[in-house]
């Protein structure tokens, strides 16, 4: 299947990697012009413009769209809605609100533009070599484009979740659910660190790993980043908080489902803007691991 791809930073190179590598014809648009050498080394063309872009697609057009959330995915999605035509998809695999997910599904489906929204989870590796994904929209237009959700993803690693900002949603729960998981990790390796046995962490890790009801791919990710530096003494604990958990608990208190362990996540994460914690470091390591998120250097 011939397929565009905007955005080819960490994430959106990986899935136009995979792509490739499952056999789909793959055009590439970024505004960096690294970012599009890099693809182009790969044997994937890249042009410097959308129109570019849609111009070397046949129609109807299939275009993934791989840009951070709020307002760089807001522009995209504009220009593309002016330019491409009835019968075409957008499919749109960032962080975003599900709200702005159903509202973009409307002014798309106005011009006769199928619009999928993707949530993507798995970090680059993922991206790369098998996805999760969880998808929302049109079912008919999910259905013309499946095999490239079956493609890229992990076995039973796609979901079509149902209507319009269905994808998004559970994307934004997963994350805050996510929120928690690694903050009692960071907590846990807390107490381990602070305790009066001299511990290997990184050992640690592996064994928790191994046969353990806490074993997961969040604690292998865990020794890793034990292995590269033992106490992590070459990072702050500053945490960075994407908005996910933020939507998930308005939700959730929209709905009234009390999520503690989430809000509290969140507001560990506020936290760690303000003071240096090992909790925070490892939370930050784990980050790293699994999204290439950027860490605070001492």
């Amino acid at each position: 299947m011939q397929i565009g791809m905007i955005g080819l930073g960490k994430m959106g190179y990986n899935l136009a990697l995979n792509l490739k590598n499952n056999g789909h014809s793959v055009s590439g648009f970024d505004l960096s012009s690294e970012a599009r050498s890099a693809a182009q080394k790969e044997g994937i063309n890249t042009f410097d413009s959308i129109d570019g872009l849609l111009d070397s697609l046949d129609s109807p057009k299939v275009v993934w769209v791989m840009v951070p959330a709020g307002k760089p995915t807001e522009v995209v999605l504009e220009e593309l809605f002016s330019k491409m035509k009835a019968d075409d998809i957008v499919i749109e695999g960032g962080n975003s609100n599900f709200n702005d997910s159903v509202r973009r599904a409307q002014v798309a489906s106005e011009k006769g533009i199928h619009f999928l929204d993707v949530g993507t989870s798995g970090g680059t590796s993922g991206a790369n070599a098998g996805a999760c994904l969880m998808i929302g929209g049109n079912r008919e237009a999910y259905e013309r484009v499946e095999q490239i959700f079956k493609d890229v993803s992990v076995k039973d690693g796609y979901l079509y979740a149902g209507e319009s900002g269905a994808g998004h949603f559970l994307k934004m729960v997963h994350n805050g659910i996510e929120y928690g998981f690694m903050q009692a990790i960071g907590e846990g390796f807390q107490v381990v660190q602070k305790s009066h046995y001299n511990f290997d962490l990184a050992d640690v890790a592996r064994v928790w790993n191994n046969g353990s009801v806490i074993r997961s791919w969040l604690m292998e990710l865990t020794e890793n980043a034990f292995r590269k530096d033992a106490n992590l003494d070459g990072i702050r604990g500053v945490v960075a908080a994407s908005g996910e958990a933020k939507w998930t608990l308005e939700t959730a208190l929209d709905l009234e489902v009390p999520v503690p362990v989430i809000a509290l996540s969140l507001m560990m994460r506020n936290r760690s803007q303000e003071e240096d914690s090992f909790s925070a470091k490892v939370v930050a390591a784990l980050r790293n691991e699994f999204g290439g998120h950027a860490v605070v250097k001492k």
